[in-house]
């Protein structure tokens, strides 16, 4: 085993030699062939020189008694004679003292070195190399270098070559075992077989970890996809609309209550994009905030939620934007919780309707009684006294008005503080008789009249007698002022023994109420006049018969109406109902 560990160490010593070895030779050959070539330039410089002294010294021997038409004949044969037995010899060139071209041969190279010698008093001779004889020499040299490398690297690649395949091979069987455990099958092993001792040992350690996977998977896997449960049943039975999606606007999950106020159906915006999301009218709901909030800074996003209304066909919805984060505190993407604000929405609407109603209808009354006594007490003198008696009439009728209003309103802030109401045994009979005869002045007012059918041997019910017809004039109020001229209202007394209750009803041949406003008819602060009604009001008189019958009398209140067919409102009360409810 040790000569086997030996001899895989010698062998990476091996190869990291003959890396070493080759950049040495590399660096060595660079730094020779470097030197070489400047030592080869400079050489070839001073051969240069050399020879432009020896033609300067020969050229001024020549034409020393020469005349200088012949000077320029024997320089010429000179020169030429010099090219014809020196190829690395470009072109020589003669210039007088002037300086001034005396003759230049013909430059057949081209010319890599230029150097001059002066003549004596004759002038100057300029000789051009053409580095024919360095060019040989370096290309001598680069080519032995090639050779060279080319041996080392062709070595070198085998070597690598052998010790790849060995290493990748190794490898192959390491991934393959890597890749099946990443897939989930954990207590795979690998088996080496011919490998090297530290390789043996990565894969024991290897088959190791898989064994320590394989068990704690066994012992963790059950309780983490428990957990996984409860969290994903906790966000799924979460009252509010609750919709995660990752970075990419991606959607991860989506609780029930947010597929319904939504409207989805299944899995049907799961794995797409929020931003994708329209309602039945092609909008895109969450495109622009969405857009919005990914604008944001991590910081301003932490910092306060991203909060805005959704318009969903006849739904309002509240959605708050928040982060969320990983276990690491890295950001995963964000959450969106959605409320339907619809009621809440219209009961604001309805409450600012409701102080717009109220503020009309004490100040006409308030004017007409501050008009009125300002008549009386400055003129009232010149008033006889059936005019006084009319002025008093009106200013009476206006106090009885303004005093409704505010009894309206006393009512429903204790009706709605659940303040306590005393019950007791009533004749329902005999209260329908008085409600009817009360609200007798309205109706000559209208030239209406009420018919009363009562069913005989009604049973004593228990309830608040005060609230009961409060509630019953109510319906008559309302009956007459929409009740067109002769017309009859109709009460309507009977015992309901399959449910053991007594119900009232009041029937009107009015304009009615279309169904859409049936079911928010009793709500408080609503009302139909606003749309389709031209009598002023509160808003809280049948809202105040429903508190009245329902949270206090445990009865029930309906209305049955077709539109211009007039309209019946009605209520139930418990025969057996012997409690005092509060």
């Amino acid at each position: 085993m040790n000569e086997k560990m030996n001899f895989t160490t010698q062998n990476r010593l091996i190869i990291f030699g003959l890396i070493f070895s080759t950049i040495l030779i590399m660096a060595i050959a660079i730094f020779a062939s470097v030197n070489i070539q400047k030592n080869l330039n400079e050489n070839y410089k001073n051969f240069a020189q050399v020879i432009s002294k020896i033609i300067s010294v020969e050229s001024v021997d020549l034409i020393k008694n020469a005349e200088s038409n012949q000077a320029v004949d024997i320089l010429k044969s000179h020169s030429d004679a010099i090219l014809k037995s020196h190829k690395d010899i470009a072109f020589i060139e003669f210039r007088d003292s002037k300086g001034e071209l005396t003759y230049k041969t013909p430059s057949s190279n081209s010319v890599s070195i230029t150097v001059s010698s002066p003549m004596q008093d004759k002038g100057s001779v300029i000789v051009g190399l053409s580095g024919a004889m360095t060019d040989k020499i370096s290309s001598t040299t680069r080519a032995s270098i090639l050779f060279v490398f080319a041996v080392v690297w062709l070595v070198f690649a085998f070597v690598i070559l052998i010790n790849t395949y060995l290493i990748t091979r190794e490898l192959k069987i390491l991934h393959d075992g890597v890749r099946k455990i990443s897939s989930g099958k954990f207590g795979y092993k690998i088996e080496g077989k011919e490998v090297s001792e530290e390789v043996q040992e990565l894969f024991n350690a290897f088959n190791d970890m898989s064994n320590k996977l394989h068990l704690y998977e066994e012992s963790n896997i059950e309780q983490l996809t428990l957990e996984r449960n409860k969290l994903q049943a906790v966000l799924m039975s979460i009252a509010n609309g609750v919709v995660v999606c990752d970075n990419n606007n991606i959607v991860t999950l989506i609780n029930n209550h947010a597929k319904e106020l939504l409207e989805l159906q299944d899995n049907q915006l799961l794995n797409t994009s929020i931003k994708n999301y329209v309602d039945s009218d092609g909008n895109y709901c969450f495109n622009d905030k969405i857009d919005e909030y990914n604008k944001l800074s991590l910081e301003e996003k932490s910092s306060k939620p991203v909060i805005f209304n959704i318009l969903l066909d006849d739904k309002i919805l509240k959605a708050i934007i928040s982060p969320m984060f990983n276990q690491n505190k890295d950001y995963a993407g964000y959450i969106i919780v959605m409320i339907d604000v619809t009621r809440e929405t219209e009961m604001d609407q309805m409450k600012s309707q409701f102080i717009s109603n109220v503020s009309h209808e004490l100040r006409t009354p308030v004017t007409v009684l501050r008009s009125y006594i300002d008549t009386l007490y400055s003129m009232g003198n010149e008033f006889d006294y059936e005019s006084q008696r009319e002025f008093i009439g009106t200013i009476n009728t206006e106090i009885i008005r303004l005093n409704n209003m505010v009894n309206d309103i006393l009512d429903f802030s204790r009706l709605e503080a659940n303040a306590k109401i005393e019950k007791s045994e009533t004749d329902l009979s005999n209260l329908v008789d008085v409600c009817a005869k009360e609200v007798e002045a309205l109706l000559k007012d209208h030239n209406l009249k009420i018919e009363i059918e009562k069913e005989n041997n009604i049973p004593l019910v228990m309830c608040n007698y005060n609230a009961i017809a409060r509630a019953l004039t109510n319906y008559l109020s309302n009956a007459i002022k929409y009740a067109p001229q002769d017309s009859t209202i109709k009460i309507k007394l009977y015992k309901d023994s399959e449910n053991n209750q007594v119900v009232v009803t009041v029937r009107d041949e009015g304009i009615g109420i279309a169904p859409e406003f049936q079911k928010k008819i009793f709500d408080r602060f609503y009302r139909v006049e606003n749309k389709t009604h031209s009598v002023k009001g509160t808003g809280l008189g049948l809202h105040l018969v429903k508190t009245t019958i329902e949270k206090h009398h445990h009865g029930n209140v309906f209305v049955n109406s077709i539109p211009e067919h007039g309209a019946t409102f009605g209520f139930t009360l418990p025969i057996d109902d012997v409690e005092d409810f509060n």
